[in-house]
C-alpha cells in the first residue's frame, strides 16, 4: 500500500537488523510510550519478534506492517488481537522513529492500515489505545476522526508500570468513503476525537 512517499507492507524477516537499529538508536524517544512485560526483562530479539508476528499473521490473529518513507524503513505497524465472528474487532498498535517524525507518515499509515482492515481483511471495527500524555499519537486520531470511547483504566504495561489509555474507534459505517480519503479530502468532522474535558 502506498501514498505519496508513504508505505505500509508486510515485514519481513530480513527487516529484522534495520528494524533493531532503529528501536535501539531511538531508545530515549520510544521507551516511555512502549509495552513492557511486568517483572520480565527489557531486551528483545527482533528475529524472534517477527517471526512471532508472522505466526500471528498464518494464524489470521494479527498483520504486522512495516511503514517506509521513500523507500526506507520508518517505523512498524500491526494490527493485533484479530476477533472474528461476531465481533470483527481489531486494535492498531505503532511506532515510528524520531527522525521520521512529523512527516504524516504514522498518520497516513493508520489511515492505510484501517481501510486495508475493512476492505481487504473484512474487519467491522478499529482500536487504537493511547495514553493521555502521547500527544503526537492523538493528534493522529484527531486527523483521521476515531471516535473517543473512553478512559481505560491501569489497561496496558507501559514503560514499566500498568498505565492509563484513552479509548478510540471507527467502524466501517463510520468512513463509507475509506479513512484515507475522507482525511485527504478535509472531510474529517473539527470535533473529531475529541477527549471530553480537555481543550
Amino acid at each position: 500500500m502506498h501514498h505519496g512517499p508513504v508505505g505500509l507492507r508486510l515485514i519481513r524477516p530480513r527487516d529484522a537488523r534495520t528494524l533493531q537499529r532503529e528501536l535501539l538508536t531511538n531508545r530515549a524517544w520510544l521507551q516511555p510510550w512502549e509495552a513492557t512485560i511486568p517483572g520480565g526483562a527489557s531486551s528483545f530479539d527482533m528475529r524472534v519478534s517477527i517471526r512471532r508476528l508472522l505466526q500471528q499473521h498464518r494464524d489470521g490473529t494479527g498483520h504486522p506492517f512495516v511503514m517506509e518513507y521513500d523507500g526506507e524503513i520508518a517505523g512498524q505497524l500491526n494490527i493485533w488481537g484479530v476477533s472474528r465472528g461476531s465481533l470483527c474487532s481489531a486494535t492498531i498498535g505503532y511506532w515510528v522513529s524520531e527522525r521520521f517524525a512529523g512527516r504524516g507518515i504514522t498518520t497516513t499509515a493508520v489511515a492505510m492500515a484501517t481501510d486495508a482492515a475493512f476492505d481487504q481483511l473484512g474487519l467491522h471495527r478499529m482500536e487504537i489505545c493511547i495514553r493521555p500524555e502521547n500527544q503526537a499519537s492523538l493528534r493522529v486520531v484527531r486527523k483521521l476522526g476515531f471516535r473517543y470511547e473512553g478512559l481505560r483504566r491501569r489497561f496496558i504495561h507501559i514503560d514499566g508500570d500498568w498505565r492509563d489509555h484513552h479509548a478510540f474507534a471507527l467502524t466501517r459505517e463510520d468512513v463509507p468513503g475509506g479513512v484515507l480519503n475522507r482525511w485527504v479530502q478535509g472531510l474529517v468532522p473539527p470535533d473529531a476525537g475529541a477527549v471530553p474535558g480537555e481543550s
